[in-house]
């Protein structure tokens, strides 16, 4: 498994992972599949930013992708970024996850990025215990706000400091 930059030529496999976690999970908040030109967009907007979008990926192609992005748009927020996580199905729980993490949590420290959020389907148990196994700690549970699968869903929200020195609790 290799862990890299994403490149345009990666965009085909990162937008099938994706879609496949729309179509059949909670994951994400929608029920409309992605087209190359949104993931095109999408990558070109956290390329501009400075921001990384991470793949994993060995001889089958690419296996996972990480990113992050802003949390909230008004400047008080800059040292804290939201990430997005997502493995393959036939890759999930082989460690993939856990790799393309420990680099988008070194790469959001060496940006002196502070905190980094995580937005989990409360029902998404085995994606709680991955975040927590990673010192994402949970910090809020809204009840309701999303719908899918005509079904009200409830969010959790999970942080974690960057540097632990700078802690201020």
């Amino acid at each position: 498994m290799e862990i890299r930059d994403a490149g345009v030529d990666d965009l085909p496999g990162l937008l099938a992972i994706y879609n496949e976690v729309i179509a059949t999970s909670t994951a994400i908040y929608t029920e409309q599949p992605a087209t190359l030109d949104d993931r095109v967009a999408w990558w070109n907007a956290r390329v501009a930013q400075g921001y990384p979008v991470l793949v994993a990926t060995d001889s089958s192609g690419v296996i996972g992708f990480a990113s992050f992005g802003d949390f909230r748009a008004w400047p008080g927020y800059r040292f804290s970024v939201e990430h997005s996580v997502h493995v393959r199905a036939d890759r999930r729980g082989s460690g993939v996850g856990t790799a393309l993490m420990r680099v988008l949590l070194a790469q959001a420290a060496g940006l002196g990025k502070h905190v980094m959020i995580a937005g989990v389907d409360a029902d998404n148990h085995s994606s709680l215990q991955f975040h927590e196994r990673l010192g994402f700690t949970r910090v809020a549970h809204f009840s309701q706000v999303g719908f899918k699968f005509e079904r009200w869903l409830d969010l959790v929200f999970l942080q974690r400091f960057l540097d632990p020195a700078t802690r201020s609790d």
